[in-house]
């Protein structure tokens, strides 16, 4: 027996519903990050490159260049999701200088072989959000994303729920990038 269309919908209503209902996912290793993030209105990117290079892992700190650096995302849309950044604390492409305009570019290039390779990945999202708007959750201090996507990294739980799963430790996705950084 086939739904009426009227049926159909009020099933598809209902559904929707209780997807809105899920809950909160428990993530207890994001506390320690979350309370670990500066209370003195810092920019949390400046602040981990300002503790210097021996806090470099627990800060996820992969590579210090001249004028940028690459850390890994601590909140991952995939595992082993990382960022470049600037030291200079800018918000959009145009304020950065040619030297360090090259040398962001220029670890994109790097990073994004290192990343691929390192974790198996299927392919690449590469992209900057300029701006709140633009979706940059820290529109304050300019950032790339490299994210490696996988055959099914988007399920149920994610385009539903809302919610990532990463089926790996942060410091040992970690340790295999600076593994394959030489």
């Amino acid at each position: 027996m086939k739904n009426t269309e009227k049926e159909e919908q009020l099933l598809r209503e209902a559904l929707d519903d209780s997807l809105r209902k899920v809950g909160n996912v428990w993530a207890p290793w994001r506390t320690a990050y979350i309370a670990s993030h500066p209370r003195d209105g810092r920019c949390v990117f400046c602040a981990k490159v300002e503790e210097g290079p021996e806090h470099d892992r627990e800060n996820l700190l992969l590579e210090r260049g001249k004028r940028c650096f690459v850390c890994m995302n601590a909140y991952p849309y995939t595992p082993g999701h990382v960022l470049i950044l600037p030291y200079a604390h800018v918000e959009t492409l145009d304020e950065l200088d040619e030297e360090t305009y090259a040398e962001f570019f220029a670890l994109l290039k790097k990073w994004q072989k290192i990343v691929k390779s390192s974790v198996n990945a299927g392919g690449l999202n590469i992209g900057i959000n300029m701006g709140k708007i633009a979706g940059a959750g820290i529109a304050e201090h300019l950032h790339m994303h490299i994210v490696p996507r996988y055959f099914g990294d988007t399920n149920f739980i994610t385009t539903c729920a809302d919610t990532r799963v990463i089926s790996r430790s942060l410091l040992d996705i970690y340790d295999l990038y600076l593994s394959n950084n030489k």
